[in-house]
């Protein structure tokens, strides 16, 4: 009786990890059709500074919004180099400025196309 409770939790636990992995991939845009083009980060990265910080789960979500062309965008990494997050009054992160205007928090692609002005 022991064993088949046993099992029939695994099987639960297994269908919630699953569950909850296409969730995520959903909500992060890990889908490689969803991903931004590297017109798209490299526009995004001239018209921004994004501040990050290192084991910050926020910043990995944001990272992965953009996925291999997260390296096009303008980064700055308030664990490495704290006096430039200080000087802006950076309180949290992921933190852009664009335009001069702090948007906290993980920012969609799309609303970063729209802040930045993209026309493509």
């Amino acid at each position: 009786m022991k064993k088949e409770k046993l099992a029939t939790f695994g099987i639960v636990v297994l269908v919630l990890f699953i569950a909850g992995a296409i969730i995520y991939t959903k909500n992060t845009g890990l889908a490689v059709k969803d991903l931004p083009s590297e017109e798209v980060a490299r526009y995004i990265g001239e018209h921004s500074v994004l501040y990050v910080q290192t084991g910050c789960h926020a910043c990995k979500v944001q990272e992965d919004l953009f996925g291999e062309n997260y390296k096009y965008l303008n980064t700055i990494n308030c664990f490495e180099d704290i006096q430039a997050c200080v000087s802006l009054g950076i309180e949290a992160t992921p933190t852009w400025i664009i335009n001069g205007e702090k948007y906290v928090g993980v920012q969609s692609v799309e609303k970063l196309k729209e802040l930045t002005g993209y026309q493509g």
